[in-house]
């Protein structure tokens, strides 16, 4: 009798090695870090840019575009997500001036291996320090995506923009999430224009928040990864619910096949309740592992989960509540806060 699963042949067995190691370099890949440089002791650009070499951390997202990173990005082939920070939207409303950013910031580095441009950050209608962008959001992502194009760039870098959590609604259990009402008039033309032309959403997603807003619903260990039994959603960790919860939302806007890449999570180490040196190593332990493992999530089993962490250096200038100025992987001087191995 034949055997319905023969084994397989030379060529077969190359290939399903090929897969093997492919999927082995996508879960080393999947790590970046976001380098923000909002304080007044952080190392030279070229230093945080040695830092990231020497810790073997592959993945960094630029918040604007500072040509004295992208030239200490030269020739390292760390994937870049670029920003178009938020008060350059309206600007690249303008196709020839969104054609000249590109130009100016894209196509002038050659040698910087640009991933993603996220087209703006966070813009939402219900937050009041970016309700201001709403309208321009869309009619930029378009201009960038239309002059990446036209100089031969669009298959190698994907123009997309950054939400976060605070634009879902029903997010218990995580598949009856939707986009808030004052959210989809921004987001549902962004999920088709994204799932038209095969490009992702970078979507900021953070645990901390959930915690820290309701703990008594949200316990430490679920936001850790350490909570060892599922809940009645079946889920062992908040970081899969939040991205389930967007992909939940994604697809009822229209887009059932868009990736999601998680373009910032963290965990502060002081200045708030629950930001500890111990919880947040721990958090950012257990997320590298977690994506690094491809397990995916309930929603996307098997799925790679690209993630960016939040963030290189502690930032002694940034505003919003104190706990923003402690999500630094690093200190300023350069040395680890945590024992973390990226890959």
């Amino acid at each position: 009798m034949a055997l319905q699963h023969p084994l397989p042949c030379k060529s077969s067995m190359a290939v399903i090695l090929l897969f093997i190691a492919l999927l082995q370099i996508t879960g080393v890949q999947s790590i970046g870090v976001c380098y923000g440089k909002n304080g007044n002791n952080l190392p030279s650009d070229t230093d945080a840019i040695n830092l990231y070499k020497s810790n073997g951390i592959r993945g960094l997202r630029l918040y604007d575009a500072d040509p004295n990173v992208l030239n200490a990005l030269r020739g390292t082939n760390i994937e870049v997500i670029l920003d178009v920070f938020n008060d350059k939207l309206q600007g690249l409303n303008d196709p020839a001036r969104a054609r000249d950013w590109v130009q100016t910031n894209i196509v002038s580095f050659p040698d910087v291996n640009f991933k993603y441009v996220a087209v703006g950050n966070e813009v939402y209608a219900g937050k009041p320090d970016t309700a201001q962008y709403v309208n321009f959001v869309l009619p930029a992502l378009r201009n960038v995506h239309d002059a990446l194009s036209a100089v031969g760039l669009l298959g190698k870098i994907k123009p997309s923009t950054a939400t976060y959590s605070a634009v879902l609604d029903n997010t218990f259990p995580p598949n009856n999430a939707v986009f808030k009402g004052d959210a989809q008039g921004l987001m549902n033309p962004i999920v088709q224009f994204l799932a038209q032309n095969n490009l992702p959403l970078l979507a900021n997603i953070y645990p901390y928040f959930s915690h820290r807003d309701n703990p008594n619903q949200v316990p430490l260990p679920f936001a850790l990864f350490t909570e060892p039994n599922p809940n009645s959603a079946g889920y062992r960790n908040l970081f899969d619910a939040l991205l389930d919860s967007m992909y939940a939302a994604v697809q009822k806007a229209g887009g059932p096949n868009i990736p999601i890449v998680v373009s910032e999570s963290g965990w502060p180490s002081d200045g708030g309740f629950a930001a500890t040196p111990q919880n947040a190593a721990t958090y950012y332990s257990n997320l590298i592992a977690h994506v690094n493992g491809n397990s995916g999530t309930p929603m996307k089993p098997g799925t790679s989960i690209e993630t960016f962490l939040f963030a290189m250096f502690d930032e002694n200038l940034k505003g919003g509540d104190d706990v923003e100025k402690h999500f630094g992987l690093f200190r300023p001087d350069k040395t680890p806060k945590y024992q973390l191995n990226f890959n």
